[in-house]
């Protein structure tokens, strides 16, 4: 097709326990969006329910890490058949939008999320800041993937 890359399907990591992956974490890059203009000191909570999905509280401090703080609650629906590495998630009804961790440490201390049009791109971690190193060898898990970590941008964080 014209003006199409010729991009290899989005990979998944291969599982997700949900019970590990549940709580905050911090946002240390991400591509520009604008649903997140302003946005600092920025995290994500997820609380597993006993209904049939996820808690998903966004927040962020507008402008500068300490700026008005802003949230906003969502629900995130496991994909069938995705071994939890693929979630639907919707803030505002009837919309949902694709959430799929395509990195993930063993020890659940880092994640990437992105979607499978490569539009959107987290790097997220346990702690407001990443080690140089871990950071340096996600992007290159980013080149590996078809992502481009130019567009990258470090999330000020409030330590």
């Amino acid at each position: 097709m014209l003006g199409c890359k010729n991009y290899q399907k989005m990979e998944t990591v291969a599982n997700v326990d949900l019970q590990k992956y549940a709580g905050i974490w911090y946002e240390i890059a991400s591509y520009p969006t604008v649903f997140q203009k302003g946005c600092t000191n920025t995290s994500a909570e997820y609380q597993l329910t006993d209904k049939n999905y996820i808690k998903v509280i966004n927040r962020c401090n507008k402008d500068s890490v300490d700026g008005v703080a802003k949230s906003i609650e969502g629900k995130a629906f496991v994909v069938k058949n995705s071994n939890n590495t693929k979630l639907k998630v919707q803030f505002f009804w009837p919309f949902k939008g694709d959430y799929w961790i395509i990195g993930l440490a063993d020890d659940y201390s880092w994640a990437v999320v992105s979607h499978p049009n490569r539009k959107y791109l987290w790097i997220l971690s346990r702690t407001k800041t990443m080690d140089e190193n871990i950071y340096k060898n996600i992007l290159q898990l980013l080149v590996n993937k078809g992502l481009d970590p130019e567009k990258l941008i470090k999330t000020a964080q409030k330590l």
